[in-house]
């Protein structure tokens, strides 16, 4: 299975936070599973970091790419085929971040690591 991590997910995964469900925490560990981290994520990390509203022990620039380094988890670039889906979303999820990382698990054929709930409402598999 290809998994794309949601922001959230990432950041509780690579804490081994507790708010990581069972079934995402043995999913990505799954040595048969292939684990995504997208552009999208460490965009929205870095301007978080840079907000104030996400402290970080390091600069976002070193820090995402030494932790999906550290964790096995594959890169993924943000495409035009990706983001032309955007056209095509309902409105129902307000989240730039969230929209755009659904439209790459649309356009890849990826499964979302996810506890947003409003994933469920368009057309992409979602697992928690």
């Amino acid at each position: 299975m290809k998994l794309l991590l949601d922001t959230v997910t990432f950041l509780w995964c690579i804490q081994d936070n507790a708010a990581l469900s069972k079934t995402a925490r043995e999913s990505i560990r799954d040595p048969s599973n292939e684990v995504w981290l997208s552009a999208v994520s460490a965009w929205e990390i870095s301007i978080k970091n840079r907000l104030g509203k996400l402290p970080l022990p390091a600069p976002p620039a070193q820090f995402v790419p030494d932790q999906r380094l550290a964790h096995g988890f594959e890169s993924l670039a943000l495409d035009e085929d990706s983001t032309l889906h955007l056209t095509r979303l309902p409105d129902v999820h307000r989240d730039s971040f969230d929209r755009m990382l659904i439209c790459q698990a649309i356009a890849g054929s990826l499964t979302i690591v996810t506890p947003d709930e409003q994933f469920t409402h368009y057309p992409v598999r979602t697992l928690w």
